[in-house]
C-alpha cells in the first residue's frame, strides 16, 4: 500500500512541476534562431516547410515530450532524443496550401522540460496563400 501511495505521489509532483513550467536554475532553456516564421506570399498547393532551430543553453537535458498546432493543416515534427546543453534541436513545421488562400497565422505548442513562465512554449508561423 506504501509503494501505491508513494508512486501516485511521485507522479502527481512530476505532473505539476511540468504543468508549472520547470523553475529550476539548472533546467534546460530554448533559444530559438527565431520563434516566428514568414513565409511571405506562397501559392496554392504545395506544403509550405520551415524548420525551426534552437540550442538548449539551459544545463540539463532537454526533452520535448509532444508538439501540436492550433489547426490540422499545420503538422510539427520535433527531435525525439534529449537534446544536451549546448547542443541544436529543430522543430520541422509544414503547412499545406492546398485550399487555404488567404492569409495565416499559426500556433505551435510545446510540451517539454524547459524553463517557461507559460505551461507550454510556442512558436508561429505566419504567411499568405494566394490562388494557383
Amino acid at each position: 500500500m506504501k509503494s501505491i501511495v508513494f508512486l501516485f505521489l511521485a507522479f502527481f509532483a512530476v505532473n505539476s512541476a511540468i504543468a508549472q513550467g520547470n523553475k529550476s536554475p539548472n533546467a534546460p532553456v530554448f533559444k530559438f534562431v527565431e520563434e516566428t516564421h514568414d513565409f511571405g506570399t506562397l501559392k496554392e498547393g504545395p506544403q509550405a516547410v520551415y524548420e525551426f532551430v534552437f540550442t538548449n543553453t539551459g544545463k540539463e537535458p532537454l526533452i520535448i515530450q509532444s508538439c501540436s498546432a492550433s489547426c490540422g493543416c499545420t503538422t510539427p515534427d520535433w527531435s525525439k532524443d534529449p537534446i544536451l546543453p549546448g547542443q541544436k534541436g529543430k522543430i520541422t513545421v509544414k503547412y499545406n496550401t492546398e485550399g487555404r488562400v488567404g492569409t495565416f497565422n499559426k500556433t505551435v505548442y510545446i510540451a517539454s522540460n524547459a524553463k517557461s513562465d507559460k505551461e507550454r512554449y510556442e512558436i508561429y508561423i505566419k504567411g499568405n496563400v494566394v490562388a494557383k
